[in-house]
Order: C-alpha cells, then structure tokens, then sequence
C-alpha cells in the first residue's frame, strides 16, 4: 500500500474549499485532507513560502489553477517534502507579456467595487461543459469569489501576472506526477498538458470528458478516480 502521506488541495482563484467538496467527502476516508489558502500575498513565493511554515514535513499535493502555480512552486522550494504533486486546469508556463496586460483592466475594475463583473470575466460560462450543473457551478463560483473579496482577487492576479515559467521545476520531479484538464478547457486547453505530459517522464495525464475549467465540480467522480489513481501510484517513477 502506498505511504498515505497528507494530501494539499490547492483552489485556483476566487474560489476556496468548497471547489474541492465532493473529493474532500471521498478522499478524507483513506487519508488527512485539507485545503490551503492561496490569496495571502502579491507573489507566488511568498504565498508558497508561508505555506511551507505550516504543512507538514511529508505531503502529497494536487493544485488547480492558480492553485497548481502554488504547488509548483511549493515543489520548486521542497522538493524532498513534497511526495506527489497533481496539477488541474494548470499551466506550468509564465504569462506572456499579453496575458499579464489583459488582467489590468480587471484589477482596476475589482479595486472600484466590480468584483461580481471581474468573477464572470475571469470565468464566463463558456469555461465549462454544457450539462446540467453548469448554471450552479457559476453560481458557486460567484459565491466563493464575493466571500473571498476584491483584495485577495489583486493580490492573486498580480502574483500571475508575475509568475515564473516551472516547467524545469516538474521537469525534474521523480515521485507521481498527475496532469489533469478537462476536454472542453478553453483556459487551460487540453494540449497545454499533452504537451506538458511529454516533458514529464512517468507522469499521467488525465482529460476528463464533459469537463471544462472547473473538472472537481463538473465531473466530480470521474476527477477523483483520477486522483485516487494518482495517490495509489509507487512512490519512485524513475
């Protein structure tokens, strides 16, 4: 059986535990399970830096978006603690000059009060697959980002728009690596991980069908079979 160290979840932004709920009622049976916040500082250095402070000296770590930029660099600072590493919806490469420009607007814009605009920008629905859950999945993602507030909304995107490019970072991992997308990501699309996933000697990747940005919520058992997967691999790939 493998080592059940304790497993990181790590939301992607404006959202908190609760885009994790139906693998933290599935996954807390077998294993400790929490959910790190990820909005407490303007870099992502400093944000994982404080993290480390307080996680345990051995964990296993699974981050979805902004979340998965978190983890990686988590892993970039402790290798030797960090047991497995799963990134979702997540890409492990620096904003372009364009994308950092395009989140000016929004930041000016949740600065003046328009943080319910700025959420539906970020993620407009077209960021998930049609099915039936869509409109509340929105509507829970609006939730999470009013509760979180507009000050953590700038001091994540300013830490995205000054991120690092990782790729050598996962590169180099030898423990269990899981790269998971949804089908329908237009965000993060699926050949971003392909791509990704070629690099990665032994890692997995995982395309969740019916799935957009948000795989947890959308398709929430075909995710954590993924996950459970990944946390039942052998510890050395390679």
């Amino acid at each position: 059986m493998a080592r059940q160290d304790p497993l990181v979840f790590l939301p992607p932004m404006l959202c908190d535990a609760r885009v994790f709920a139906p693998q933290l009622a599935e996954l807390s049976r077998d294993r400790a399970v929490t959910v790190a916040p990820v909005h407490g500082a303007e870099r992502v250095e400093e944000i994982a830096s404080s993290l480390l402070d307080v996680l345990p000296s051995r964990f296993a770590v699974a981050g979805m978006g902004f979340g998965g930029v978190v983890a990686l660099e988590l892993l970039r600072r402790a290798e030797a603690r960090v047991t497995r590493i799963a990134l979702m919806s997540c890409s492990a490469m620096a904003e372009t000059p364009d994308e950092a420009a395009a989140r000016e607007p929004r930041l000016i814009a949740a600065k003046m009060g328009r943080l319910p605009d700025v959420i539906v920008e970020e993620l407009p629905r077209t960021a998930l697959a049609e099915t039936e859950a869509s409109s509340q999945i929105l509507s829970l993602v609006r939730q999470m980002g009013a509760d979180l507030g507009p000050e953590a909304y700038v001091r994540q995107a300013r830490a995205m728009q000054r991120r690092k490019d990782q790729s050598a970072t996962l590169r180099n991992m030898t423990r269990p690596v899981l790269l998971l997308t949804g089908e329908a990501d237009p965000i993060v699309p699926p050949k971003r991980l392909e791509f990704l996933s070629e690099l990665v000697v032994g890692s997995a990747l995982a395309v969740i069908p019916q799935a957009g940005h948000l795989p947890t919520l959308e398709q929430p058992v075909a995710t954590t079979d993924a996950l459970r997967e990944w946390l039942g691999a052998p510890l050395a790939l390679r």
